[in-house]
């Protein structure tokens, strides 16, 4: 007994005519599984090639983000190295804060974020209450994102975009005492003391609108733990394209 694959007609034995035809609607079987075959294998063929496509692409970029001259001048190397060592030290300083000390906000690199944290109030203010709030953390973040966007994709300048992915791990380190401090109120702000202006607070207005207020001390933490991972990642992606470029001086 075979079961039609279209009409489900159950051939019998008794049934005259051709085996390889379905009597009830004349669909011919070999046509039928050649047909599924190959859709099949289009199919496989298909999936194959879009794994491939998205392979290459990672490909493309980890050649991308790993790219070093052929041949590295030596002073500048040195002086490479130079920075990136303070970069080490400066790093791990930072590292070792306690957000609950608020200590990275006397630092200079605060006061560097700072500018970009007030643009970003006022580049996101057409965007409604939420965004122009929220704007302040948004443009300190973004600035060292876009210059490190720039450095890899437009300069070619690999070991400068490792420098901005501290800085973007900074800038989240920094935000980190704000976010702490969104229901305790104590933080120093342009406007005066929080207890003062609560209503100028940035993250007491955020997380009271999202309904996250009483997770402040949690969030706080996330963003800490993932700040210190990004500069940590971005010394290493440094260490490693310096190494690289040691291979490639220009020793003559």
């Amino acid at each position: 007994m075979i079961k039609c694959p279209k009409c489900a007609y159950e051939r019998r034995a008794e049934d005259r005519g051709d085996a390889g035809i379905c009597p009830a609607c004349g669909l011919v079987f070999a046509k039928w599984v050649s047909r599924t075959l190959g859709t099949a294998q289009l199919r496989r063929q298909e999936a194959n090639a879009g794994s491939d496509e998205g392979g290459s692409c990672l490909a493309g970029l980890i050649e991308q983000l790993t790219f070093v001259e052929p041949r590295t001048d030596t002073m500048l190397f040195r002086g490479r190295v130079a920075l990136f060592a303070v970069f080490v030290v400066w790093g791990l300083y930072f590292v070792t804060l306690d957000l609950r000390s608020n200590d990275i906000g006397a630092s200079f690199m605060h006061r560097v974020n700072l500018v970009f944290h007030e643009a970003g109030h006022v580049i996101f203010m057409p965007f409604g209450q939420f965004m122009h709030i929220l704007g302040g953390s948004l443009g300190q973040l973004l600035m060292p994102a876009i210059v490190l966007g720039v450095m890899v994709f437009k300069n070619h300048d690999n070991f400068g975009g490792s420098i901005c992915l501290w800085w973007i791990g900074q800038s989240l380190k920094d935000l980190a005492p704000y976010i702490n401090d969104a229901r305790d109120l104590q933080l120093q702000l342009l406007t005066g003391n929080s207890q003062d202006v609560p209503e100028t607070h940035d993250w007491a207005n955020i997380l009271l609108d999202l309904g996250l207020i009483f997770r402040e001390k949690k969030i706080a933490l996330g963003a800490d733990i993932i700040g210190s991972l990004i500069m940590l990642l971005a010394l290493a992606w440094g260490a490693y394209l310096l190494l690289k470029q040691f291979r490639n001086l220009d020793r003559g």
